[in-house]
């Protein structure tokens, strides 16, 4: 089974079977049988892809309805310690984050529910990510939660004094008192 459940409902670990040989290797970063097997339907529809150097932090990232993204994550090269966050009102899990570390070597992959938001840190020297979402961005509709909010005890695993973030992601609110409307179902 590809799939590693995580304790937060939808939130999944996808770890591709990888076939290793002197020459190198293959697998299967995503296929829509695979993924629909283990009850996992979802119609990708965009690719994004991001550079970043060591100690940036990016999130904590989500889109509101009716524009919510699942995400499907993954790092080309380099490592960093992706982390999603429950935002849905009444979830067992509500408020509490979930990280994972996800490399060019270990494969591994988040799959990333609506209802989350997301995030990551750099914590090699450089690291390229590339995700799938199953919408497309609108801007009207993009919201954030504090990357360093006290209540949900995120190590990024790097020294406070090099952390690198976003003039926009300084400004978003703690979970407390962020704008948004997820509900768990």
């Amino acid at each position: 089974m590809p799939f590693i459940q995580t304790g937060f409902e939808g939130l999944l670990v996808f770890e591709p079977k990888v076939f290793e040989d002197n020459r190198g290797y293959f697998f299967e970063s995503y296929n829509q049988k695979v993924f629909s097997e283990e009850g996992v339907q979802i119609n990708f529809v965009q690719d994004n892809q991001a550079r970043s150097s060591f100690g940036v932090v990016r999130g904590l990232h989500f889109q509101k309805d009716p524009h919510a993204q699942t995400k499907l994550i993954r790092v080309l090269s380099g490592q960093i310690i992706d982390v999603a966050v429950d935002i849905r009102f009444g979830s067992p899990t509500y408020g509490k984050a979930y990280s994972i570390l996800l490399s060019a070597e270990n494969k591994k992959q988040l799959l990333v529910p609506k209802g989350f938001a997301h995030g990551y840190s750099v914590i090699s020297e450089t690291a390229e990510v590339f995700y799938k979402c199953d919408e497309f961005y609108h801007k009207e509709t993009e919201g954030g939660i504090s990357w360093n909010d006290p209540a949900l005890k995120i190590d990024w695993q790097i020294p406070v004094d090099k952390i690198t973030v976003s003039e926009k992601d300084q400004h978003y609110e703690w979970l407390a008192n962020s704008d948004y409307a997820f509900v768990f179902h």
